[in-house]
């Protein structure tokens, strides 16, 4: 991921410059197709040993029931969430992923507002942070929560980290009780 992202940056910045190298823009083309190709096949892999197991099979099934989180995501949030040990608390999950509020004092300034800890696996953060934009677009009752969130006075930005860590506690139950994603249940949405 972060080696296409480099090359996509390579090309930007070969596409910005006055004298633009025949040579380098094709070596950045070689190199993106050749990442794609891998990407693919460690996804088809990937997805055939889940396939494979039937336990798998249902955990990949439940993180794809919830809006936002596709074949991609699932993939990269399924091994992250089944190490964890089994007796961790939906609490621990959550500061496990850095998503915990940590009350901000320095000084003098003892009042301002807390912001997540960031104090955990910045992996699970990052994975969650796109299906949580897709999910307020596409769920009535995510976006419910979301504009409930923005109207009380946050920034969209601490919406959409609320999101992300509902979305975590709504997962470790989904996980632990073997059922899909319920809007209902993720937040009563307006009428």
């Amino acid at each position: 991921m972060a080696e296409r992202t480099r090359e996509r940056n390579r090309a930007h910045a070969l596409h910005a410059t006055a004298e633009a190298s025949a040579i380098v823009a094709n070596d950045i083309a070689v190199n993106m197709r050749h990442l794609e190709r891998r990407k693919e096949l460690l996804t088809g892999q990937a997805l055939a040993v889940i396939r494979a197991h039937a336990d798998l099979q249902a955990a990949f099934d439940v993180l794809v029931s919830v809006p936002g989180i596709a074949a991609h995501s699932a993939l990269q949030l399924l091994p992250e969430l089944l190490v964890l040990p089994p007796g961790m608390t939906v609490r621990q999950w959550v500061a496990h992923a850095g998503l915990d509020p940590r009350a901000h004092q320095s000084g003098t300034s003892v009042d301002k507002p807390a912001r997540i800890s960031k104090v955990g696996n910045a992996h699970i953060r990052r994975v969650l942070y796109m299906p949580a934009l897709v999910a307020v677009q596409r769920n009535d009752h995510v976006r419910a929560f979301f504009t409930k969130l923005v109207a009380r006075g946050k920034t969209p930005l601490q919406a959409y980290v609320a999101v992300m860590r509902k979305l975590l506690h709504a997962i470790y139950g989904m996980l632990a009780s073997h059922t899909p994603f319920v809007g209902a249940k993720f937040h009563a949405a307006a009428a």
